[in-house]
């Protein structure tokens, strides 16, 4: 029996078709990986829960786990980018599911609570609210063994996590997907950086000629940058970070302090894992531009300080689906996308099914290689193995009909040793 809480199980025909689209451009995980995994059963008897975006491309990996022989349950990592008809064709698939498009806080973590109290095997979490939640929460199921190790597909989960082992409270192995090549240099700098055109649908703008401040420059934000650039804007880039900031520089960006360029700001994207990226004061707030739009690209809501904003508004008025105009107290006019949470995905569809294809193919081998290795496994951080990250590029290559070289006996011996010099 599938256990769900959703919107609206009548949609479940549209998100067919969704899920079929995504499955076209999908070919390693929603083909090759899934073909394999049901001829072979790798996940049967585990238990999978994800904290995702409950999106067409989530969706074919938890089909895809499915068919290794995975009971999955799915809620969704962020309260506005479940896609309700791709809940209803998930639930008719047999697929577990606790999200919908709008949830309250307090909802959201009612469904994080549902799939923990199946007694998953391995968390797959985006922005680590799962993991964290299981910590707190059901401390249990890492005591007892219940949770074999986790996963982590997102830079601001990262973080978390990395902070957590530094203060000796990460008690489960967590491997973080989000720091592999083929996830964060396609799904972060591609994905994201095509992410600036939920933008456009929000306002409908032209980016040609306008200032276009990206916060950060790190892989999302990088992409992001670029993209802007390639639109026509004149993009600025803000950084905390000296090295990053040099690499923006040298890649043909200005650099300023944020507090520097908000007076002259079109547009102001964020993408950094901070919080405050524009301080909550009131004289930050007055340096705004009349017409500017806030759009924030990172995990959480906290990088444009939405409350703060609605705070110190006067007025708040939606003008459109996902975008608020508010008015401040000076007569200047801020437009607000998706109340300040992931743009890309509130405002369309997220990153593009080709990327999430890599992505989702280490999600899905690495929940084999779990498996397989679950008796070598020490609570903490731990890498990706390279040979993994290697196995989904080349699945990704082989599906494009792209060949590339192989080295030579003699080649691999001259990289891998010292004793031939000069």
């Amino acid at each position: 029996m599938v256990n769900f809480k959703i919107a609206d199980e009548s949609l479940a025909s549209k998100g067919d078709e969704a899920l079929y689209i995504a499955e076209n451009k999908m070919p390693v995980t929603a083909g090759i990986i899934r073909k394999r995994f049901e001829e072979e059963k790798p996940l049967k008897g585990i238990k999978i829960a994800g904290c995702l975006h409950v999106t067409k491309e989530t969706a074919n990996l938890a089909l895809t786990l499915q068919a290794g022989g995975a009971e999955v349950y799915l809620c969704g990592s962020n309260p506005l980018s479940t896609q309700d008809d791709v809940a209803a064709a998930l639930i008719k698939k047999g697929i577990n599911v606790f999200a919908w498009h709008g949830n309250t806080d307090e909802e959201f973590y009612w469904c994080i609570r549902e799939c923990l109290k199946e007694n998953p095997n391995i968390l797959i979490d985006d922005g680590a609210d799962m993991i964290v939640t299981a910590h707190k929460d059901f401390p249990e199921l890492i005591e007892n063994g219940t949770i074999i190790a986790c996963q982590e597909e997102t830079t601001t989960g990262v973080k978390r996590f990395q902070a957590m082992e530094k203060q000796g409270k990460l008690k489960v192995p967590l491997f973080p997907v989000n720091d592999a090549r083929c996830k964060n240099q396609f799904d972060n700098e591609l994905g994201t950086g095509q992410g600036v055109v939920a933008a456009i649908y929000g306002m409908h703008v032209l980016f040609a000629g306008k200032n276009v401040i990206v916060a950060g420059f790190g892989h999302c934000s990088s992409g992001m940058a670029l993209r802007a650039r390639g639109l026509g804007a004149n993009v600025i880039v803000t950084e905390v970070d000296p090295i990053k900031a040099l690499q923006a520089k040298f890649a043909g960006y200005q650099v300023m302090p944020i507090a520097d360029a908000l007076p002259i700001a079109d547009i102001i994207l964020t993408a950094t894992g901070c919080k405050h990226v524009i301080a909550p004061t009131k004289e930050m707030f007055d340096k705004l531009k009349d017409g500017v739009i806030l759009g924030n690209l990172g995990h959480f809501d906290i990088e444009i300080p939405t409350k703060e904003l609605y705070e110190y508004a006067k007025e708040i008025t939606p003008i459109r689906s996902d975008v608020e105009e508010l008015l401040m107290p000076n007569g200047k006019k801020v437009y607000l996308l998706a109340k300040g949470r992931l743009a890309n995905l509130v405002l369309s569809e997220g990153h593009p099914a080709e990327v999430m294809d890599m992505s989702f193919g280490l999600q899905s081998l690495m929940s084999e290689y779990i498996v397989k290795n679950k008796e070598s496994f020490k609570p903490g951080m731990i890498n990706i193995p390279v040979k993994i990250d290697d196995q989904v590029g080349f699945l990704k290559l082989q599906s494009m009909g792209v060949k590339i070289d192989t080295l030579t006996e003699e080649q691999y011996n001259y990289i891998h040793g010292f004793e031939e010099g000069t």
